[in-house]
């Protein structure tokens, strides 16, 4: 695995999987009995450790410039959570600092930037930061629901500036990532699709909420409600989220990747399996490979049970790596998903973005 350092020891090349990691994100700790425990990673590394998968490599990340994460979040934001490092501080009631939260945050959205970074660049086929703490509920001026950071929009700026044109977010984290769809509601150049459950926390994530101004239709959204399986995702990708994307053209294409949709999550309420998630990232991979030379970048957000989370990042990288899973029949697919898949498509039309039949 990786010794601490700031610059990557990455012996990538083109035909292989990236891990961007490090032990430092263990230092982040918001304290006894918090979800989001140095656990989770410890986890997902030690799963890793003990039964390498082929094709993948590990490199180090660097943390994130004050100029990366001011791509984002305002400068006096940046300044106040830096402000805090060395201290114990709890921002709302599931956000909490600790002494080291700032450094394991700005490594995170360096993390990000590196993934990006490596596939843009050829470095990478395609690259999984497995970081800590996540990051899709951070808004642009406000922490949130475990996240200081948001790296997926950070990551989205950096692909940007490496030349992306258009930037694909996918969210398939079961919390609906308020803090990514704020942050580019009104961007055109960045296509932000999230299935979640539905009504949840963060309590966003509707299907008229489409994006605003010339970021209208730009936004993708499939509120869900509890109890859904591997076959409900796979006709919300393959009627929703596919022919969107396809329709958008992405030149790079970022996950936020939680892992808490899991049937064995203590925090959600949802029936995916890790090979549910495998065929997600199927999906995506061949999604990836059909529109922008395969272009790839994953980043780690929630997940909360620490057996289903290591099974379930190890199914992914397993796909990135090269495997491939199918959805199940889509004949085992509720009635809940059906109708909003097709209620998502309806406000999309309604929007002028009509998304291609299937």
């Amino acid at each position: 695995m990786t010794d601490k350092g700031e610059t990557s020891t990455s012996t990538s090349t083109s035909t292989s999987t990236m891990v961007l990691t490090d032990r430092r994100f263990l230092e982040h700790d918001p304290g006894p009995g918090h979800p989001e425990s140095p656990a989770r990673l410890e986890a997902i590394l030690a799963d890793l450790e003990g039964a390498p998968i082929a094709g993948v490599d590990f490199a180090t990340p660097r943390p994130a410039t004050d100029a990366e994460i001011e791509a984002v979040h305002p400068a006096r934001f940046r300044e106040t959570l830096a402000g805090l490092a060395g201290r114990r501080v709890r921002l709302d009631p599931d956000t909490i600092m600790s002494p080291d939260s700032w450094d394991a945050a700005t490594l995170a959205a360096g993390a990000a930037v590196g993934a990006v970074e490596a596939v843009m660049t050829g470095r990478a086929r395609n690259a999984f930061a497995l970081v800590r703490p996540p990051g899709h509920h951070a808004e642009a001026d406000r922490a949130m629901g475990f996240c200081l950071l948001n790296n997926a929009a950070i990551a989205a700026e950096a692909a940007r500036r490496a030349g992306a044109e258009r930037v694909l977010i996918v969210d398939w984290d079961v919390h609906h990532g308020n803090g990514t769809q704020d942050i580019f509601a009104a961007r055109p150049d960045v296509l932000y699709m999230s299935v979640h459950q539905f009504p949840f926390y963060p309590g966003t994530g509707d299907v008229d909420e489409i994006g605003v101004a010339a970021g209208r239709g730009a936004t993708v959204n499939c509120p869900l409600p509890g109890g859904q399986t591997d076959a409900d995702y796979g006709v919300v990708f393959h009627d929703l989220f596919l022919p969107a994307a396809r329709r958008f053209a992405p030149d790079v294409i970022i996950v936020s990747a939680g892992y808490d949709a899991h049937g064995r999550d203590p925090l959600a309420g949802m029936r995916v399996s890790e090979r549910g998630f495998a065929a997600m990232a199927s999906a995506l991979c061949e999604l990836a490979e059909g529109q922008c030379g395969g272009k790839l970048a994953l980043l780690l957000e929630g997940g909360y049970d620490l057996q289903a989370l290591a099974a379930s990042v190890r199914a992914t990288l397993e796909v990135m790596a090269g495997r491939r899973d199918d959805f199940p029949a889509r004949a085992g697919a509720g009635p809940a998903t059906v109708a909003a898949v097709t209620a998502a498509r309806a406000a999309l039309a309604a929007a002028g973005a009509p998304v291609p039949e299937t």
